[in-house]
């Protein structure tokens, strides 16, 4: 994979172009602490094998793009007190910067509109970027993602747990081991990753740009972000959201959500889908997306 650099938004964003430069443009934004490789190659290149140009890239203070260690690390769990209690959170971004960087990244790249699909925290940024910049948006996929309604149900227990207790040694196999016992709790009951490719997947995303310090910021602004409910109204992209029925960490409420606070969303549940985008269900999910974004052209 070429990783590609470019300055948008006054940060420097890492990203990955690919498809015809004519075709009509997908921009993939990751979750939390996901890099741009945490989209499968086989899923990027099953949209360009269905006519599409896609955009990937990391989000800042993950990956290759421009970390922020000077707003230092965040007290999460007195974050999540205060967020409970109903005060306000401080964060070192928005989620709205974020969409921001998603938006400039296009400008650099000289596309004027494109259908924006975003995975968990990549899913709140797309709402953004449909919310506050329509005129960019063509089509709006929101996949294992949520609206930020604190009434929803929780992540399940051992989700929570495995995500709370990362080791602290600093010992790259202890991390490597880790975030393959994570991936593990967090996937896809019905689609298990192979073990190979999922130890090679953990390890390269480390070699490439472990940095969890920004994680922890990327949460602050979930938390800061608050309830998207009222903002979600703004959207009048065509909305595709795509939730798994096994979600132990964003639980399936938080899909249906979505949808019913979007005017004309579809939403779209898979059996045995976690949190997880499966090599499985690539077919069926870059299936999916090219349907919802050529309707949403035929719309516009």
């Amino acid at each position: 994979m070429t990783t590609d650099r470019t300055t948008a938004n006054g940060i420097s964003i890492a990203f990955e172009d690919k498809g015809p430069r004519d075709a009509p443009a997908i921009l993939l934004v990751m979750g939390l602490g996901g890099q741009l490789t945490l989209w499968p190659d086989e899923f990027v290149d099953a949209l360009v094998a269905r006519g599409f140009r896609t955009i990937r890239y990391d989000n800042r203070d993950v990956g290759l793009s421009t970390r922020f260690d000077a707003a230092g690390v965040p007290n999460l769990k007195w974050m999540f007190v205060k967020a409970a209690l109903g005060l306000p959170v401080r964060s070192a971004y928005r989620l709205a910067d974020m969409a921001d960087d998603g938006v400039a990244l296009l400008d650099r790249l000289e596309i004027d509109r494109a259908h924006v699909v975003g995975a968990s925290m990549g899913g709140m940024i797309a709402q953004h970027i449909a919310a506050s910049h329509p005129g960019r948006t063509l089509s709006l996929t929101s996949i294992m993602s949520t609206t930020g309604n604190r009434r929803l149900p929780r992540a399940k227990k051992e989700a929570m747990q495995v995500l709370a207790n990362r080791p602290m040694s600093g010992d790259p196999e202890d991390m490597i081991a880790y975030s393959v016992r994570a991936a593990r709790v967090i996937g896809s009951p019905g689609y298990p990753a192979e073990e190979e490719r999922l130890q090679r997947r953990v390890r390269g995303d480390f070699e490439r740009g472990w940095y969890p310090q920004g994680v922890a910021r990327q949460m602050a602004a979930i938390v800061a972000d608050g309830d998207r409910r009222p903002m979600l109204k703004a959207v009048r992209a065509p909305t595709l959201v795509i939730h798994g029925e096994a979600d132990p960490l964003v639980p399936i409420a938080g899909g249906r959500d979505t949808a019913a606070h979007i005017a004309g969303a579809r939403l779209m549940t898979i059996p045995g889908m976690g949190h997880d985008l499966p090599l499985a269900l690539v077919d069926t999910l870059a299936d999916a997306i090219a349907e919802h974004a050529r309707g949403a052209a035929v719309a516009a």
